[in-house]
């Protein structure tokens, strides 16, 4: 029998991946809960929503009465909870929907998950999960060396991380203190189509083809992991799906990279396929700004628990991935567009 899906957020990046990969690839009901804030369309689900098992609802996570309602009426075999603020910058210069969103409103998914919970019974209870996705900025900052595991100590640095850090601290109280069954993810950097256009991969695309200076943070040191946004959420769907009751899995792209060298991957395949007119390279827009407060140095994640456990490895390289993501918004403008609302490119958090 079909399961049923209670996904929230399903209309930001990740989500909405998640939402094309569950509708294209396998037979569940989705029902998607998205506030459609700034960062949240249904111009990124890319026709998924047309399908009937998609349900889609307009709602805030924080209104308990109505995520009570529509668990109800739904009755979803498992509730994967993405919607979060999540960019870090935003976070800086008001943290305070990060604390009401990503904290506030996780724990009222849990109220009305674990009252869910507890009036089922039989194989619905048994398979049920609330899975929780989010973040490797929880752990903080790495040195030169080393990886972040699923053991590594909490150390978030800016008012995001630290309301991600909150919310993965209450769903694991829930499922020690309540019995509710849950599973955590925390991935690395994601990029890829739909990405809003606020992020660094897509924020250099459009600027560099706007032939507009390419800000690069600090230096342009800055390490991360980047992860395919489709190699992502297959990684959850095998954790909710397959994870163990009460674990945490970590879910990286064994792509380290520093932030410049991200944007000149990207200046080299522009200059591949959409050379400038004047012949010279897109790098000659690289220009360096004052570096953002509280800027963790490197991300690295150990994802070997979710390789050995669930069979999880990605499937693109940095390579490809990144030139599928490049040619994406390039053929994609009418989308970004449609998208970006009063975002015009301009730096955020900058305090």
């Amino acid at each position: 029998m079909s399961k049923t899906v209670f996904l929230t957020g399903g209309a930001g990046f990740i989500g909405s991946a998640l939402v094309r990969y569950l509708i294209n690839e396998t037979d569940v009901t989705v029902v998607n809960i998205d506030k459609l804030t700034y960062a949240g369309s249904l111009h990124s689900l890319g026709g998924a929503d047309a399908s009937p098992r998609h349900k889609f609802h307009q709602e805030d996570i924080v209104d308990a009465e109505t995520m009570q309602r529509l668990v109800t009426e739904y009755q979803p075999d498992y509730i994967m909870h993405l919607a979060a603020e999540s960019h870090v910058d935003r976070s800086i210069d008001g943290p305070g929907e990060f604390i009401q969103t990503n904290i506030v409103g996780t724990y009222t998914l849990l109220q009305v998950a674990l009252q869910y919970y507890q009036s089922l019974d039989g194989a619905k209870r048994d398979a049920f999960k609330f899975h929780h996705i989010s973040t490797d900025e929880v752990y903080g900052s790495l040195g030169e060396t080393g990886l972040f595991t699923e053991t590594t100590r909490y150390k978030p640095n800016s008012p995001y991380s630290a309301s991600k850090a909150s919310s993965d601290h209450l769903v694991r109280a829930w499922n020690k203190t309540y019995d509710l069954p849950v599973v955590i993810s925390n991935c690395s950097n994601n990029y890829g189509p739909y990405q809003f256009p606020e992020k660094l991969i897509p924020l250099v695309i459009n600027k560099a083809v706007a032939s507009e200076p390419l800000p690069i943070y600090g230096k342009g040191d800055n390490i991360r992991d980047w992860l395919f946004v489709d190699d992502h959420v297959k990684a959850l769907w095998k954790i909710v799906t397959e994870g163990e009751d009460g674990e945490v899995y970590n879910v990286g792209g064994h792509n380290e990279k520093t932030n410049i060298d991200v944007v000149k991957t990207i200046c080299q395949i522009l200059d591949d396929i959409r050379p400038r007119e004047d012949g010279k390279s897109y790098a000659a827009q690289i220009t360096f700004v004052k570096d953002r407060p509280g800027h963790d140095r490197r991300y690295a994640i150990d994802a070997e628990k979710i390789a050995r456990e669930l069979g999880w490895t990605p499937e693109e390289t940095f390579e490809s991935g990144i030139r599928k993501t490049v040619a994406w918004y390039l053929d994609n403008a009418d989308w970004i567009e449609k998208v970006s609302g009063e975002y015009h490119g301009g730096r955020l958090g900058a305090k």
